[in-house]
């Protein structure tokens, strides 16, 4: 069991000063997922086939997107492409989260955000060992985590009160928010795998 070694204060930091100077192309990246989700909104079955179909893709896509921008020091529009390139997989993966998440719901709340949390990281596997399976992915996602879901928790509640204030801004904070999250998130499975590689030379020394 690897634990998360950077403090949550200090993912956010680093996501600061990595988004420094760089807002522009995910602001846009932000708005322009924030348009198909309104109109996905608009009708019941266009709010249903966004929920279950392109949700999983979307999030992939975010995942490339973000990961490539804190990895290689770069924002890439183009990476936003990789997600649907991998469409049946990633609606595999998020069907699947779903259900067993939805599972975990009908016995009590806290085991079902308890599943949540230990598929937090899923499409990030799903970025880095592509020949994984769903089910497989998902159980990478649940041994990164475990150990780390009261810390994911806590980053989660750390932007509780920017998410109050874009709520405020009658959402138009969010805009600035989702990239300072992602990025955050990103940086959080970074230093999850450094971790899990300490342990293992550790261990192996």
């Amino acid at each position: 069991m690897a634990r998360s070694s950077t403090s949550n204060k200090d993912l956010m930091s680093q996501a600061r000063e990595r988004l420094r100077g760089q807002w522009k192309t995910p602001v846009l990246v932000t708005l322009g997922y924030g348009i198909i989700y309104a109109i996905a909104n608009l009708s019941e079955v266009l709010s249903l086939i966004f929920g279950l179909i392109l949700s999983g893709p979307i999030a992939l896509s975010f995942v490339y997107f973000y990961l490539a921008f804190i990895r290689e020091q770069r924002l890439d529009i183009n990476e936003l492409k990789q997600g649907f390139s991998r469409f049946v997989p990633a609606l595999l993966t998020q069907l699947l989260a779903t259900l067993f998440i939805l599972l975990w719901m009908l016995l009590l709340i806290i085991p079902g955000i308890m599943a949540a949390l230990s598929y937090a990281v899923v499409f990030y596997v799903r970025h880095d060992q592509p020949e994984l399976g769903p089910l497989e992915a998902l159980k990478r996602s649940k041994a990164l985590m475990y150990g780390n879901r009261w810390k994911l928790f806590c980053l989660g509640c750390r932007f509780f009160g920017w998410i109050l204030l874009s709520i405020l801004t009658l959402l138009i904070g969010f805009i600035w928010l989702l990239p300072y999250m992602q990025t955050t998130s990103a940086l959080f499975y970074e230093d999850l795998l450094r971790s899990e590689a300490e342990e293992t030379q550790l261990l192996t020394a």
